[in-house]
């Protein structure tokens, strides 16, 4: 038998174990909670929720091995958890949980992988060597254990663009909510709930300081924590504005209103740059794709009739 294959049938063997070490333990962790609520005296089953069944379910599994996972991969720097938990907050996971999972799904994604590749028969892989069957299951979890970074990375960027988006139709709505009567407070709620459907990723943010207005936090604290969870340059700016204006008695809807034309006019300024790179980033797909079908189509007939007529000719002499 080639080593390859005996790698794959290891690697194999090791995933079985490991998932069927994992189900055990999760089965001993709902037994002890059985005994637990008879030794407290309440009934041995849990309550079930009306609405669950086999999704909850399982949904509930992976959450647990998730967590397992998670604390076996905890980083013991504390700062490096709590620059993830900022990371996730402004991607918009704000559950206190969420790190936790997140460094789970790195181990599993990794073990998935891995998996995958020991499922694979050597010969469709074209019987790599041992070191290449090494290599290539290394880099494989190496892939997978960085899938999530670059999961996270890419949401953070798609949730900062659509509040960059929705920031300048929410300022004119604040300041209509501010001309009208409304105080700062009232002109956020109630700008959260107008904006629910169109800009749902905004409204959420700024219902967050509306509760902790309502809570009793601090204006300037409860903006500053805004801007901490969406870490824009924008938004920013703009918490800078209300905390001056704020500060000094100045016109809150008059300052939104010159925030807003600018914001507007960076708007359109970014959306003329963007078309001014278009022909940069045209002309590659150009010079590859389409210059050579239309030098075939032009040029490709006078060619054919020069090499008919030139070749025979030159034959002769």
């Amino acid at each position: 038998m080639d080593f390859p294959i005996i790698v794959s049938l290891l690697a194999f063997v090791m995933c079985l174990l490991t998932s069927l070490a994992l189900y055990t333990y999760l089965n001993s962790r709902e037994a002890s909670k059985a005994w637990t609520r008879r030794v407290e005296g309440r009934s041995a089953i849990p309550e079930k929720p009306d609405d669950g069944g086999w999704g909850q379910s399982v949904i509930r599994q992976i959450s647990e091995l998730l967590q397992i996972l998670g604390k076996a991969n905890q980083p013991t720097n504390e700062a490096e958890i709590l620059t993830l938990r900022q990371s996730l907050i402004t991607a918009g996971y704000r559950s206190p949980h969420a790190p936790i999972f997140f460094l789970g799904a790195k181990i599993l994604c990794a073990i998935v992988a891995v998996t995958t590749l020991a499922l694979i028969p050597p010969k469709w892989l074209g019987f790599p060597t041992t070191v290449n069957f090494i290599t290539l299951y290394f880099l494989l979890a190496g892939a997978g254990y960085y899938a999530p970074v670059l999961w996270l990375r890419t949401a953070i960027s798609h949730r900062k663009e659509t509040i960059i988006r929705a920031l300048p139709d929410t300022l004119d709505l604040m300041v209509v909510c501010v001309e009208a009567g409304l105080g700062l407070d009232q002109a956020i709620s109630r700008v959260a709930d107008e904006i629910k459907l169109s800009h749902k990723e905004l409204s959420e943010e700024l219902h967050l300081l509306g509760l902790e207005l309502r809570a009793g936090v601090a204006r300037t604290d409860a903006l500053k924590n805004l801007g901490r969870r969406i870490d824009l340059e924008e938004i920013k700016s703009l918490i800078a504005l209300l905390i001056q204006t704020d500060r000094f008695g100045t016109s809150i809807g008059q300052a939104l209103r010159v925030h807003s034309e600018a914001m507007k006019v960076r708007r359109q300024m970014k959306a003329e740059e963007r078309a001014a790179k278009i022909p940069v980033k045209l002309l590659l797909p150009l010079i590859l794709f389409i210059f050579p079908s239309v030098f075939i189509v032009i040029i490709g007939p006078g060619a054919i009739r020069i090499i008919r007529t030139l070749l025979p000719s030159l034959g002769q002499h």
